[in-house]
């Protein structure tokens, strides 16, 4: 029903709307430059379009626009994303090959969304909110590591959206057939939210990547300078916009907008100078100082203040983090002078070590044609073929394995993917819920693990069956955050050590108008479901036993002989 009422909203605004917009009088020039998808060269153009001599301020016309997003999101076959644009006067309507539309008012300044989640959606999106990023299938359908079901998920739509861009004092163009938009407002809201790709112009190039290198050589070949006063004052409305839509935290952080806040603080000269250093060093602090939640962080300088040595001093929750992390590696350290295991059995109990969630490899396939999974090239990088390997050795012939610790101590998280094969290793399958702050919208999506890689998802693939306790501390950030909550909601797995170190948010890469690189705490927040309602994990998980000193965390005999006399 969603679907045909988008449709026919967009057909009829385009239907009643026949007058050309009066053209606003603007100079148009036009150049196209090379385009770098994912940094590469693959002998691409983008057609970029400046107004009245501005050359630092690109904008895009829709067609380029849309012909960019289905190269990006399309599959090479044809298949999958499709992006279609109609026009009518002021009006232009991008619609979706699932139905769902974007509709651009070029007087109004507007994007009117009927669904926002809906039209942004990947088709290898399972719900609605599904942010898992690996294909579940190899090339002749087989499943491949996890298994994502539409059966046992469900999502909650989120409203009517409209981004009321003309509030922020962002103009579109309409003027001599052409429709034109602001570059970095089109990468925020139909690129950067939805694949976390931005697209980086310097005057030479468009680098399109999720976040830029310092030692990006292509980026920093062009001249450093000034910005102009229509960059530096677009700069900071489009910064205020993207903030105030995208920012994930912003409600926890009292923050009724981001203009009242840079005003609060005495950032709103430096970002709307001239100077791109000036305006690079204020997002650099506000976001270590003043946002300080860790998953905000920054990246690159922009391409017109170049590599300078200014480092913002962190803030006092990431230093926090940082003490704790020191002290747990220290006393692992005396416990384990050359390297704590990734795997160890101690007597009955198995001890299995994650410091981070890491994908080896994107092609679930690649794990797939070993006679044995001890076959399967490994380090600790690899997740995947960790908790493979594990499985093999915990339930293999005579195991004298009854209890399984997953040692997150130190875990400051990484890839959703792997967190969730975990998850679904431990209990069976995995529940991850998630919340659209931006729009409203909420999903649960469950995955299955095929970690015996016999392309079945059954009791053979758990663990469940033993007694499982997960090590945390305030160091378990993010997905380490994310496992021990849904662990604790299960009430299938013993939690032992202190507090988790929250982290609800997805990581979301973006960039400022005139190049700076940097990511914030998305609108996507990961959370719990419990009595048919969503719970945010960002305060963290506690214990259900404590253990106060780090010491205690890794002496494995002591804490075996502790975990036996629980049960």
């Amino acid at each position: 029903m969603k679907k045909l009422l988008s449709m026919l909203l967009a057909l009829t605004m385009l239907l009643s709307l026949g007058v050309p917009a009066l053209a606003a009088g603007h100079e148009i020039t036009k150049n196209s430059f090379p385009l770098y998808p994912m940094g590469m060269d693959m002998g691409m153009e983008l057609t970029l379009y400046f107004l009245d001599g501005v050359n630092d301020l690109p904008y895009v016309e829709l067609k380029d626009w849309m012909e960019l997003l289905n190269t990006i999101n399309g599959e090479e076959d044809g298949t999958g994303y499709r992006l279609s644009l109609e026009t009518a006067g002021p009006i232009a309507c991008y619609t979706r090959e699932n139905g769902f539309t974007m509709i651009i008012d070029f007087d109004e300044d507007t994007f009117k969304f009927m669904d926002y989640n809906l039209f942004m959606k990947l088709p290898t999106m399972s719900t609605l909110l599904d942010f898992t990023s690996g294909s579940c299938f190899n090339a002749e359908g087989q499943p491949s590591l996890m298994k994502k079901s539409e059966d046992y998920s469900y999502d909650r739509y989120g409203d009517e959206l409209v981004l009321r861009l003309g509030d922020y004092g962002i103009d579109l163009i309409c003027q001599d057939g052409l429709y034109l938009v602001p570059m970095q407002t089109m990468n925020d809201f139909t690129l950067a939210s939805s694949r976390g790709l931005n697209c980086f112009y310097n005057g030479q190039c468009v680098i399109v990547i999720d976040k830029l290198s310092p030692n990006d050589e292509r980026y920093y070949a062009a001249p450093t300078g000034a910005r102009s006063a229509k960059l530096a004052e677009y700069g900071y409305n489009e910064l205020c916009l993207m903030l105030d839509s995208l920012y994930g935290l912003k409600e926890i952080h009292e923050i009724d907008s981001f203009a009242s806040m840079f005003d609060q603080i005495g950032f709103v000269e430096p970002l709307t100078g001239t100077d791109p250093a000036r305006a690079d060093k204020a997002i650099y602090y506000m976001i270590n100082k003043y946002l300080d939640d860790l998953h905000s962080g920054f990246a690159a300088y922009s391409y017109l203040t170049g590599p300078i040595d200014y480092r913002a001093e962190k803030g006092p929750s990431f230093q926090s983090l940082f003490d704790h992390r020191e002290t747990n590696l220290a006393a692992r350290a005396e416990k384990y002078p050359d390297g704590v295991p990734a795997y160890e059995e101690v007597g009955n109990t198995a001890y299995i070590t994650f410091d981070h969630f890491e994908i080896k490899s994107e092609k679930y396939e690649d794990y797939y044609g070993y006679k044995s999974a001890q076959e399967i090239p490994f380090d600790d990088t690899d997740t995947f073929a960790m908790i493979i390997r594990a499985h093999e050795q915990i339930t293999r012939e005579g195991s004298p394995i009854e209890n399984v610790v997953i040692d997150l101590s130190c875990n400051v998280g990484g890839s959703v993917d792997t967190a969730a094969f975990l998850i679904a290793w431990c209990l069976g399958k995995a529940s991850i819920s998630l919340k659209d702050n931006f729009t409203g919208a909420m999903a649960n999506t469950d995955y299955w693990a095929d970690v015996n890689l016999d392309r079945e998802f059954d009791e053979r693939d758990t663990i469940a069956d033993k007694n499982i306790y997960c090590l945390i501390s305030p160091v378990s950030f993010s997905c380490g955050n994310l496992v021990p909550n849904v662990f604790k909601q299960s009430g299938k797995v013993t939690l032992m050590g202190r507090t988790s170190g929250g982290g609800s948010c997805t990581v979301q890469p973006i960039s400022s108008a005139w190049g700076t690189s940097f990511t914030i705490s998305a609108a996507t927040r990961m959370s719990f479901l419990k009595n048919g309602s969503l719970y945010d994990i960002d305060r963290g998980a506690d214990p259900d036993y404590t253990i106060s000193k780090p010491e205690k965390f890794y002496d494995r005999a002591a804490l075996t002989d502790y975990i036996n006399s629980l049960y």
